[in-house]
């Protein structure tokens, strides 16, 4: 039985009438080539024919790219394993990079003020442009990164940077949410973050809490606010402290629904009830928020929107092409459920919704 021969690009360039050079071009998809429609769709059909596909290391070189785009989360693993929301994110991004023939090299950073955090990646051509996701005020080398020129999208809001960036109205989401409590009668509200403020998206959260509050004309108490640190543990730990308050709040507005799963443990140790006795509400609105018990209210965030909004920037970016700097904000949506109680809306999931933005 003879041994069929491997096809190579010499073979297509035979077939084509063409030389070696313009059936890499062509097959590479190099940009900036002058060749005529005639000749690429020559080029295409021999190599159909012939079954021929470049090896993924020559199109790399041809194209002078690594094929990887980098996503770098600005937490520990840990967190990517528990937060549903990022792993939409993520999908959002594959789903536009597959295409178009990248792959996803993802680094978890918890301390992006070391020097070398994640510019190791940058430095040694591993990736050909970069996503990060929930960047914090204390990034030392996103300006030095940017000084390279090398192609950045933020997938989240940094006021000190001019870089493109994505994300979703985080103070309009968050006010929503509380004037959702405020319109029940509620008055005694208490906020729980999604994580220390040094995030961006924390402090935003915040600040819609506040401006709710001041909208209403309350105060803003100090007393009835908590950090959480993006798990159910803090969660847990915050709505604890919150009820050995002498004057316990009547509703909290938690910044994560993952944090906010904790603190439903907590009430439920304690005996209260959740509507009747503590209203709460969640951001995110993951698909568990849904199937807890009771059914959280929550802020229904674009999550696979947001990695894909993000990742089709930076592939316009790899590409060269012009990209406004300033934040792309995406809208949010108040999905009412039990946890804040209000009687369930006629629809069939037993939800209703409220557009933000």
């Amino acid at each position: 039985m003879t041994k069929k021969n491997k096809v190579v690009s010499a073979d297509v360039a035979r077939m084509a009438g063409v030389s070696r050079t313009t059936v890499s071009l062509v097959l590479n998809n190099v940009p900036g080539t002058h060749i005529s429609e005639t000749t690429r769709q020559r080029v295409l059909k021999a190599a159909r024919e012939l079954d021929y596909y470049p090896h993924a290391a020559a199109r790399s070189l041809a194209r002078r790219r690594s094929g990887n785009i980098g996503v770098v989360l600005c937490q520990s693993a840990d967190r990517l394993f528990a937060d549903v929301f990022l792993m939409e994110v993520l999908h959002g991004i594959h789903s536009v990079i597959r295409p178009q023939g990248f792959h996803i090299l993802l680094e978890a950073i918890e301390d992006v003020t070391a020097p070398d955090a994640y510019f190791g990646l940058v430095q040694s051509h591993q990736i050909d442009g970069l996503i990060v996701s929930g960047p914090r005020s204390d990034d030392l080398l996103l300006p030095r990164i940017q000084k390279k020129g090398f192609p950045v999208v933020l997938e989240g809001q940094l006021p000190s940077s001019n870089l493109p960036q994505v994300d979703v109205d985080n103070v309009g989401g968050a006010r929503s949410a509380v004037e959702h409590l405020l319109s029940l009668g509620h008055r005694r509200i208490a906020f729980i973050s999604n994580g220390p403020l040094i995030y961006t998206a924390s402090g935003d959260r915040l600040r819609g809490y506040q401006a709710a509050l001041t909208a209403a004309g309350l105060d803003y108490d100090e007393s009835l606010v908590r950090y959480g640190a993006f798990s159910r543990a803090s969660g847990h730990e915050a709505m604890q402290s919150l009820l050995a308050l002498p004057e316990r709040p009547t509703a909290v507005f938690v910044a994560s629904d993952v944090v906010a799963f904790g603190a439903l443990t907590a009430l439920r140790e304690d005996g209260v009830h959740v509507p009747n006795e503590m209203a709460i509400v969640g951001f995110d609105d993951v698909r568990m928020a849904a199937y807890v018990t009771p059914p959280l209210s929550s802020i229904r965030l674009p999550a696979r929107k947001l990695g894909q909004t993000a990742a089709e920037l930076l592939l316009r970016l790899i590409r060269g092409e012009e990209v406004e700097q300033g934040t792309t904000l995406l809208d949010t949506e108040l999905i009412v459920r039990e946890s804040s109680g209000v009687e369930r809306g006629a629809n069939t999931d037993g939800q209703m919704s409220m557009v933000n933005g």
